[in-house]
């Protein structure tokens, strides 16, 4: 095998472990399910009827819970990495003749696929709730697009911050930022109605872009897609560097 196949390979069983750990976590994955559904009940009937933001409240916050649901999903791939790096386990990884960073590989790619299921189980509920796209086949590849690069985005970020923590109690607490950021964003409400300190911060920060080009994708009514990709793909690549050279420091 090449070295790409090879490395292919090795991933493919750190992710199969990292599966099988989660699958095991039923009250983890009860959790990460219900989550959003709770999450979206409470911002369309108790806060909805409260703000005007031009738009069915529920199209509007839908990519929101998204990004909320995915910043705690963070959460469970940031202690995985810390649980696995403060243990024997990597240290008998790193005698065995495999790719250098496998492990990280199929923590990465667990969750992604955790988190994508999250995202099916947001957009069922919300068509429970009566969301309807207004989009065609263009806007909803764009938003499926949108979504992949955030959830790898975040996914990558997340272990970077698994291996910078000491503990994985703080690796979970670490990714608290990431939850923290879509309330000071368009996420719930708009920008406009933000104090101007507080919306020139809203503005330019990831979270707002990227929520106004997925609205825009599953509404049909289009948006600035390119800033959006761009945020995504720089918070990936960083997330990802990160990671490879906290990996390689801890080595």
């Amino acid at each position: 095998m090449n070295r790409f196949a090879a490395g292919c390979a090795d991933s493919a069983v750190m992710f199969r472990r990292a599966l099988r750990r989660t699958v095991r976590g039923r009250d983890t994955l009860l959790v990460s399910a219900l989550l959003p559904i709770l999450l979206m009940l409470l911002f369309v009937y108790v806060f909805g009827g409260a703000i005007q933001v031009g738009m069915p409240y529920l199209d509007y916050v839908l990519p929101g819970i998204v990004l909320l649901c995915t910043g705690f999903g963070a959460s469970i791939t940031a202690t995985g990495v810390a649980t696995d790096v403060h243990s024997a386990a990597v240290d008998r990884f790193r005698t065995l003749p495999i790719y250098r960073q496998a492990l990280l590989a199929g923590h990465a790619l667990e969750g992604v696929v955790r988190n994508l299921g999250v995202v099916v189980v947001v957009f069922g509920f919300a068509a429970v709730l009566g969301f309807r796209t207004g989009a065609g086949l263009p806007g909803l590849l764009t938003a499926a697009g949108i979504v992949l690069l955030l959830v790898l985005a975040v996914t990558w970020i997340a272990v970077a911050m698994g291996l910078l923590a000491r503990t994985p109690e703080a690796a979970g607490g670490f990714t608290y930022a990431i939850m923290f950021v879509p309330y000071v964003s368009s996420a719930f409400v708009r920008t406009e109605s933000m104090p101007p300190w507080l919306r020139g911060f809203a503005d330019h920060q990831p979270a707002t872009p990227i929520l106004g080009a997925m609205r825009g994708a599953l509404t049909g009514a289009g948006g600035e897609v390119v800033p959006a990709v761009l945020w995504c793909a720089g918070l990936a690549l960083a997330g990802y560097c990160a990671s490879a050279a906290l990996f390689a420091r801890r080595g």
